[in-house]
């Protein structure tokens, strides 16, 4: 439940001249960057990886391919590397001490006792005897402390021996220290042979105890008086204090949230906006129903409109937000839009030298897709890239239709009858799809968006219950309209929407479209039979093979959409449409806003970090706005905003910290209401309010904080800018609170349930 309030985005100020709308220029590895492993995170700690915008999803190991995998695991691996003097990794070659010396013998720290001796110092035969037997003993005794170390590290009891040396008493205890039961390095230690338990014996304090065989240790040189008794091992009990680490929630307000992240900022890095829990997402477990055959070929949820009054009834729009995908028949004859607006011969007339993306496509049937070269049924689909305008492609769409014409009338003179489907298969015919023609332009498109305007307001381009709407600058395809141009053949092969948004798609004509809809439930089902098939579900083009599905107990939903049928995907569903006759097609996508929405929105937009694939709405800086723009009444969607605002504001605390700690100067940058968000000129991932800028090439580009401390530890050579002050931040969050409503339909809340006598009467 929701309430509109003011949308407030003040400017804040101009960008300066090299960051540009966000439009940030990709960097190659710059020279000279020292060696640096950087800590696990949630965002993705990679290069650059080649991608093409299609649908979010995932990752699997496949030879052969034409797009880049993925070099890691987008850093929810959690990693040895920690952070000291300042937030620069350091090792003990890097600072290990030598007193002084330069030889190449000693390489490691010379003894206490040897810290008076200089070179310039003369000493007798005998007096270098003793130093020689003092040496060998102080080796020994730091061969022994490592050597304790690591058994210490790994549980082994050794306090109890050295009690009985009389170096501890028996109740001594480790104050600060933890150690792990599991193996550390090869080349280090061993794993221990027997089980280690864990019990708690006083409030607040670990004990772990580890029973180890007998263990022997022999040195030469050693007198029977210091030779360490390593026998008779019993139980030990070995003190691990709690970590400090602040616990951060909800309930917190921006003021707790900065003081625990004081002095914290060494540990700083793309976190996931979902959970702290730092689990990396997976595919979804597809549900155990056995489904018959009835089941895998279910009826499409279908409502006839034959007035404006149930257009604009709420029980529209809960019946298309109850179904995956739904077919609203006669939605323009019962609005009385004016398709003609969208039809070609107007879009000509129009604008005839506007741009449209072609795809070159093979024409087949629409449950297939045959490999050319070996007649075998496959799933990559192969097009080609271009670029025409309107005037070019109307061109080429009228005379495929007077062709097809000229064929049919040519057949029926000759009394000949229908080609067999058998034989068309043999002639390969290559067609080209118009698609992407980007309708945003208000002052280009003004009647045509205009016309949209008397659509229901959950299915608008603009509305105030649209998530997208308070984006705040455009997002091709997703809060504009885009227009895509058909002839028969023409192919969207399968995916999902982009963070899985829903849709809306309404049938130009003159002819049909047939689509296909499968539950989002079943979408990690369709991945790995990607994988099975030799393509990427998240960066390929695939066509699917009904029957694998059907085998796969996957159902699947097909219909023909018709001249001024509306078509509503759902969140997540995926599906795959294929025109039938020669039309045009329009469409965009929705957020309406539900906690159900919201949520698989952010979890797509970590799956996306996972899989190297750029989120093309940036989830963290919509949240914001959201929280400026509406109050919320429904507990579940309010935990899920403030909990994404709680986490991006906990790391731009760290962010700004560790800055201070690197002793830059952060400097304002502002932004102003249609600035769009920046993106990670490496990763592609978005970043927030804190932007590391670098000058590469000649250019200036935004880095996130994980590929800034890569190339520079201490963020050398790095411009720091903030977008927003970090008060009005703190003003934004404390403000966001859960509102009660009753009685009262909010905009974007999905309405309760109506009776079953006055719900639209599906058609099967």
């Amino acid at each position: 439940t929701v309430v509109q309030g003011p949308q407030v985005s003040p400017s804040l100020g101009q960008p300066p001249s090299f960051v540009q709308g966000g439009q940030m220029a990709r960097p190659g590895q710059p020279a000279g960057v020292p060696n640096y492993t950087q800590p696990a995170t949630n965002g993705v700690n990679r290069g650059f990886v080649t991608q093409r915008p299609q649908t979010p999803t995932t990752n699997y190991n496949q030879p052969n391919q034409a797009y880049s995998q993925p070099s890691s695991t987008g850093g929810y691996i959690t990693q040895n590397q920690s952070y000291t003097n300042g937030g620069v990794p350091t090792t003990s070659a890097s600072y290990g001490f030598n007193n002084g010396y330069n030889n190449s013998n000693l390489n490691e720290a010379l003894p206490k006792d040897l810290s008076g001796i200089t070179p310039e110092t003369t000493v007798s035969d005998q007096e270098l005897q003793e130093l020689k037997e003092l040496i060998s003993q102080k080796e020994f005794t730091t061969s022994l402390a490592e050597d304790l170390l690591n058994r210490l590290a790994q549980g082994e009891d050794v306090i109890d021996e050295l009690a009985k040396a009389g170096d501890v008493g028996p109740e001594v205890a480790l104050p600060n220290t933890q150690f792990s039961t599991t193996t550390t390095s090869p080349s280090t230690t061993s794993a221990p042979t027997s089980a280690s338990t864990s019990t708690t014996l006083q409030s607040g304090i670990t004990y772990i105890k580890q029973e180890l065989p007998d263990t022997k240790v022999s040195h030469q040189n050693i007198s029977p008086e210091t030779k360490p008794r390593l026998t008779n091992m019993r139980l030990c009990e070995i003190k691990v204090e709690p970590t400090a680490e602040p616990v951060f929630s909800i309930n917190m307000s921006s003021a707790d949230i900065m003081s625990g992240c004081k002095g914290r900022g060494a540990s700083v890095r793309n976190t996931s906006m979902v959970s702290d829990k730092q689990l990396p997402p997976a595919l979804p477990e597809p549900p155990k129903v056995k489904l018959n055959k009835e089941q895998l070929l279910p009826n499409t949820p279908s409502v006839l409109l034959d007035n404006k009054k149930l257009a604009f009834s709420p029980q529209l729009q809960e019946f298309c937000l109850q179904h995956p995908i739904a077919v609203v028949r006669g939605l323009a004859s019962a609005l009385k839009l004016d398709l003609g607006l969208f039809s070609t011969k107007t879009l000509v007339e129009v604008n005839p030298e506007h741009s449209v993306e072609v795809r070159t496509q093979l024409k087949q049937d629409a449950d297939e897709n045959i490999d050319s070269a070996t007649e075998a049924k496959i799933w990559p689909c192969a097009s080609h890239r271009s670029h025409t305008t309107v005037a070019k492609y109307a061109q080429y769409q009228a005379s495929s239709f007077q062709e097809s014409l000229k064929e049919e009338q040519d057949r029926i003179a000759a009394g000949a009858p229908k080609t067999d489907d058998s034989k068309k298969k043999k002639v390969q015919k290559m067609i080209k799809f118009g698609t992407n023609v980007d309708l945003s332009d208000e002052k280009k498109w003004r009647a045509q968006l205009q016309e949209l305007m008397k659509l229901p307001a959950f299915a608008r381009v603009v509305s105030a219950g649209n998530m997208l709407s308070h984006v705040g600058h455009s997002i091709l395809g997703m809060n504009t309209v885009q227009l895509y141009m058909k002839v028969p053949g023409s192919r969207t092969p399968g995916h999902q929407e982009n963070n899985n948004f829903c849709s809306i798609n309404i049938n130009i004509g003159p002819g049909d479209c047939e689509w296909f809809g499968v539950p989002d439930a079943y979408w990690g089902v369709i991945a790995n039979l990607c994988e099975k098939n030799r393509t990427n579900y998240l960066h390929g083009s695939w066509w699917p093979d009904l029957q694998e599905l059907y085998d796969e107990n996957v159902p699947v939903y097909r219909f023909h959409q018709k001249p001024g049928d509306m078509v509503w995907v759902n969140s997540g569903c995926v599906h795959w449409v294929q025109a039938v006759g020669w039309c045009n097609n329009i469409a965009w996508n929705v957020g309406p806003l539900t906690a159900r929405q919201y949520i698989l929105a952010l979890e797509r937009y970590e799956w996306n970090k996972l899989q190297s694939f750029k989120s093309i709405v940036p989830l963290v800086h919509l949240s914001w706005n959201l929280a400026r723009n509406i109050k919320v009444s429904d507990p579940k969607l309010f935990e899920a905003i403030k909990g994404c605002l709680m986490r991006s504001f906990r790391q731009v605390c760290l962010s700004l910290d560790f800055v201070k700690m690197c002793g830059l100067e952060t400097k304002f940058h502002g932004r102003t209401r249609t600035d769009a968000s920046h993106y990670c000129g490496v990763c592609e991932i978005e970043v927030f309010n804190v932007l590391f800028v670098k000058e590469q090439e000649r250019r200036h580009v935004v880095h996130c904080i994980d590929c800034a401390r890569r190339q520079a530890p201490r963020l050398e050579g790095f411009v720091v800018l903030e977008e927003y002050h970090l008060n009005d931040l703190c003003q934004v969050y404390d403000n966001f609170i859960l509102h009660s409503v009753q009685g009262q339909t909010l905009p974007g809340q999905a309405p309760t349930p109506p009776p079953t006598s006055s719900t639209p009467t599906p058609i099967t």
